[in-house]
């Protein structure tokens, strides 16, 4: 008997333990669940933030496609950048000594020392000065030029407090109408700013050798002698150009090399001295009414071959140049060259829109594809870039 109330007991105990445990298991699941819906409806929460944000971010970015506006003022850009834009002052060999020749601008490349200018402001210098915003003047040496882009780098050996180097930003993304300043030292007024706007993109300029320099950016921002060599900047602080021209007697009519062009030839310059531009080796002209009525044509775009150059990448290509000598429209030409019409996938409707894609995309050494029409035949002919020949 006392044998089966301890059993008894036992047993009431073990009922009473898996009891508890079993209540304590359903609290403690009862606790999990409340808080899983918790995560869930925090991670509503965080998701709905988000989505919030991204619609904020999208308005913010435009139909463009282009970044949230993190704008400067004229004010902030001056300050940000004055310590970083020089005095370049060229100078030849005399019988009197060194004495200056011609004098312009330029800006803070990198820490090393780097500096970017025109090479119109240095060429043919005997020596080179830059003076710094505190009026600190230091010799500079040259380090490379590249004539047919007016570019050109110096370097200076000066404590790392004197070099504030300028950001590049890609002059690709420049709209017309798009707020831009630029800084150099007009007639030796040091560290002035300018403001204007983008006028137009893709404006070619003259070059040596009857080459042209493309891409160049126009703008109204007042640029006069001494600017050439300067930074224009976009209202994010970074630098899209540098000042090279204007035209002779115009009001608000300046042009800048656009900083793609510099992002792809300094590293060159400072490595080699000198960039190698692609190089074709003719001359053409555009197809108009007259030349295609002349030729047959039933199309007035493209641009005629009328002169190859010996031993260039265009005669071991096959190209033609023209032969028949006619009167078009008032004025003699020279006819049934070969007719351009397009380098690999891209249209051409003059001899720039070939230049601008090869100078852009390709180098010495590279193949492209041209479609020409000979003798209203339509035939693509491979070419290999060579390197465009020095002055």
């Amino acid at each position: 008997m006392y044998l089966s109330i301890a059993l008894i007991v036992i047993l009431i105990a073990q009922v009473g333990l898996f009891s508890y445990l079993l209540i304590s298991v359903q609290q403690n699941f009862a606790e999990l669940h409340n808080k899983q819906d918790s995560i869930i409806s925090d991670h509503e929460s965080l998701e709905a933030s988000l989505q919030s944000l991204r619609s904020h971010l999208e308005q913010l970015t435009g139909l463009n496609g282009s970044q949230p506006p993190t704008s400067m003022t004229p004010v902030q850009i001056y300050e940000f950048s004055k310590e970083s834009v020089i005095l370049v002052t060229a100078k030849w060999q005399t019988l009197y000594g060194l004495e200056p020749f011609s004098s312009g601008s330029g800006f803070i490349y990198d820490g090393e020392g780097h500096i970017i200018t025109n090479n119109h402001v240095i060429e043919g210098a005997d020596a080179i000065d830059v003076t710094f915003s505190d009026g600190t003047i230091l010799p500079a040496e040259l380090v490379g030029a590249d004539p047919y882009s007016d570019l050109a780098v110096i370097r200076v050996e000066g404590p790392a407090e004197l070099l504030h180097p300028l950001p590049l930003g890609s002059s690709s993304e420049l709209l017309v109408g798009e707020s831009v300043m630029a800084i150099g030292n007009p007639f030796g007024l040091s560290n002035s700013m300018s403001l204007g706007i983008v006028s137009q993109l893709g404006r070619e300029l003259d070059a040596p050798g009857n080459y042209k320099m493309v891409d160049v950016i126009q703008v109204d921002a007042a640029i006069n002698p001494g600017n050439s060599g300067g930074p224009l900047m976009n209202t994010r602080g970074e630098v899209v150009g540098v000042n090279t021209a204007i035209i002779i007697g115009s009001v608000g009519v300046g042009f800048a090399i656009p900083s793609d062009t510099v992002i792809r030839e300094v590293p060159q310059l400072i490595q080699t001295g000198q960039y190698t531009h692609p190089w074709i080796g003719i001359s053409s002209v555009n197809i108009d009414p007259d030349i295609a009525a002349a030729m047959g044509l039933t199309i007035t775009k493209g641009t005629m071959v009328v002169y190859v150059s010996p031993d260039s990448p265009a005669e071991a290509a096959g190209i033609k140049a023209a032969t028949q000598t006619t009167t078009v429209g008032g004025r003699t030409v020279t006819i049934g060259g070969d007719v351009i019409i397009g380098v690999d996938e891209v249209e051409v409707r003059k001899l720039i829109d070939a230049i601008v894609y090869i100078e852009r995309t390709k180098k010495p050494g590279d193949t492209v594809s041209f479609k020409i029409i000979r003798e209203g035949e339509l035939l693509n002919l491979d070419l290999t870039l060579g390197v465009r020949p020095p002055l």
